[in-house]
């Protein structure tokens, strides 16, 4: 059985009067992210990951800011029509692992969450699902408060026929 790996990754600047979604939740704070989409930095790298792994080149490549059927859309969407192109070429998702790096909001009640939407977004079990925050310890962009970044490893392998 084939076993692929993916990376992806993703930054986006903090913006006021929007709403902060990481890995499709609403986490409480006073600014949001910038984006043509709903900006939710984890589930963009995750979806690098996926397609990285699928050897489906990229996010933007699938889902261009140039195109106004994508203005505000939730991630989550995308991530659901990521995995049905992978499922297309015949794999299924393993697991996946990512980190959230900002300084601000403090991530730690709102990860058990994540991973439950990510989880049922992808059809998988949660045990496959692993999510981590971090901060910069002040330094560079996030550490400033300016943006967040999300790194994300994907698993996928040949579905078993």
């Amino acid at each position: 059985m084939t076993t692929r790996f993916g990376i992806g990754y993703d930054v986006h600047k903090m913006q006021e009067g929007r709403a902060l979604i990481l890995g499709g939740v609403k986490v409480d704070f006073h600014k949001g992210l910038a984006g043509h989409s709903d900006a939710d930095v984890l589930m963009h790298a995750l979806i690098d990951a996926l397609l990285g792994a699928a050897g489906l080149r990229d996010i933007g490549f699938h889902f261009p800011d140039s195109d106004k059927k994508y203005q505000d859309i939730d991630s989550t969407l995308l991530l659901k029509e990521v995995l049905l192109k992978i499922n297309s070429k015949g794999f299924e998702v393993n697991n996946v692992d990512m980190t959230i790096v900002c300084q601000k909001p403090n991530l730690f009640a709102y990860i058990p969450l994540m991973i439950k939407k990510i989880a049922e977004a992808m059809c998988i079990l949660e045990e496959r699902v692993n999510v981590k925050a971090t901060t910069t310890e002040g330094l560079g962009f996030t550490g400033r408060e300016e943006g967040i970044a999300a790194l994300a490893v994907a698993s996928i392998q040949e579905i078993n026929r």
